[in-house]
């Protein structure tokens, strides 16, 4: 099986930084695209960045200009670079893969257990 295992949240006062990374282990799989997912208390989970396997990105219009979706193929790993955070990227913030096992014929999405960004005002 496929596992993704982020780290790098944490605290961080309003106008930091914070860099996540999420790698997936396992055997026998290839990888599609790659994400970066966030819940705020209360609200419901939405996008914040996508990279395809060609390095193609997509981010949500909230963090356009303040954080860098990047990957590693070899590594199987994806990054999220914030800069400028503030308040209201307080969140669980959750690494998303579309993965494929070796011989099978779907793509299904794999994802992270999730890691706390806060951000203090």
């Amino acid at each position: 099986q496929v596992q993704l295992v982020e780290s790098g949240g944490g605290l961080v006062q309003a106008g930091g930084s914070l860099r996540l990374s999420c790698a997936a282990s396992g055997s026998r799989f290839s990888i599609n695209t790659m994400g970066w997912y966030r819940q705020a208390p209360g609200k419901q989970r939405e996008l914040v960045a996508t990279i395809t396997s060609d390095g193609t990105t997509n981010y949500a219009d909230s963090v356009k200009g303040r954080f860098t979706i990047s990957r590693d193929n070899a590594k199987n790993t994806v990054y999220l670079q914030m800069d400028s955070l503030n308040s209201d990227d307080t969140a669980v913030y959750y690494c998303n893969a579309q993965v494929r096992l070796w011989g099978a014929l779907r793509w299904s999405d794999r994802w992270g257990q999730g890691t706390q960004v806060t951000v203090s005002s």
